[in-house]
């Protein structure tokens, strides 16, 4: 099986080449033999070690060249995780339509053309990473299967849009594909970035690590979180799901955490006492403050439970798991 992985020197897509050069495709229940890894980026991505080749390409996915240079090389398995976050699409929006949007299009575009050239033989498996940006409020207290996308953001627009696209292009027969809409990865290693959920993973991470942390909300902000082991997890499940058992609704809510920014403080008094809290200083930020309110919160994710999707299942576990897999010197 041959897997590309665009948005491969990212934090999410150099776990998931680790995980694959390790494991290959097992998901604890089965395993699929790996011929070859090629990963995408706008940058060079760091090669993990592997008994299969490893190939890197460096372009940008907003280039249209790009998405016929991607569909030529007939992946198996398209892991789809490359995208500008929410703060800077919302900040830039021709880059935000540009990456998030417009490349993924011209990618299914090529793709169907591949899926004409080889006599209608070629239908990659494409795993696109979504969000729960996709939703807008008014929110339920927690947001089932059954609620509409409203999203109330650019990035969570372009999400949408994607999610559409790869339902009609499965729908079609030209790819197989699912959308999984990821809770907000936390705690998130290295360094803050520009998603305007950066703030979830800093609050931890910072302290953590001894250094002071911003935090730019209240304590009462409601937020859905998973660890990126889990976030890994989901990938390598639903490259190996059974699409049929999905119907004609490809994408999907993912497990998660729901917890308030205080149960996160806590959380964090609880696994590393009340020096680490005292690092986060509460700088309000009306900008961030705008984006967050119109995120959902809580929810209740039945359909990808029943196939198999598994989470952490509370906020102390986010951090244990982030102290054991990321924290510099463990």
């Amino acid at each position: 099986m041959k897997i590309l992985i665009i948005g491969g020197a990212g934090m999410v897509g150099q776990k998931l080449a680790s995980q694959i050069a390790t494991s290959g495709l097992s998901n604890g229940l089965s395993s699929s033999p790996v011929s070859e890894l090629i990963l995408h980026d706008v940058v060079e991505s760091a090669v993990p070690a592997a008994p299969f080749p490893v190939k890197t390409l460096v372009g940008n996915i907003a280039d249209p060249r790009q998405a016929t240079e991607l569909a030529a090389l007939r992946a198996d398995l398209i892991f789809h995780l490359a995208a500008i976050v929410s703060g800077e699409a919302e900040q830039d929006f021709a880059k935000g339509w540009d990456i998030n949007a417009r490349g993924t299009w011209w990618l299914l575009e090529a793709l169907r053309d591949e899926y004409e050239a080889s006599g209608r033989s070629y239908v990659p498996r494409l795993v696109f990473t979504s969000s729960i940006a996709v939703f807008g409020g008014p929110f339920p207290d927690r947001i089932d299967d059954e609620f509409l996308t409203a999203p109330q953001t650019s990035y969570g627009a372009q999400k949408a849009m994607t999610e559409l696209l790869i339902n009609d292009y499965s729908r079609k027969g030209f790819i197989d594909g699912i959308s999984i809409r990821l809770p907000t990865i936390c705690v998130r290693p290295g360094k803050p970035n520009l998603a305007a959920s950066s703030f979830f993973s800093s609050i931890i991470r910072e302290p953590l690590n001894g250094r002071e942390a911003i935090l730019p909300v209240s304590d009462s902000v409601r937020h859905w979180h998973a660890s990126p082991r889990s976030a890994i997890g989901f990938l390598i499940h639903a490259a190996q799901l059974d699409t049929a058992l999905l119907g004609s609704r490809r994408a999907l809510n993912m497990p998660g955490v729901s917890c308030t920014v205080a149960e996160q403080i806590e959380a964090l008094r609880q696994v590393a006492g009340a020096d680490a809290v005292a690092l986060i200083r509460r700088e309000p930020d009306a900008a961030i403050m705008k984006i967050v309110e119109n995120w959902p919160r809580n929810f209740a994710p039945q359909r990808a439970l029943d196939l198999g999707f598994t989470a952490e299942t509370g906020f102390e576990e986010i951090i244990r798991i982030y102290i054991a897999d990321d924290k510099p010197g463990r």
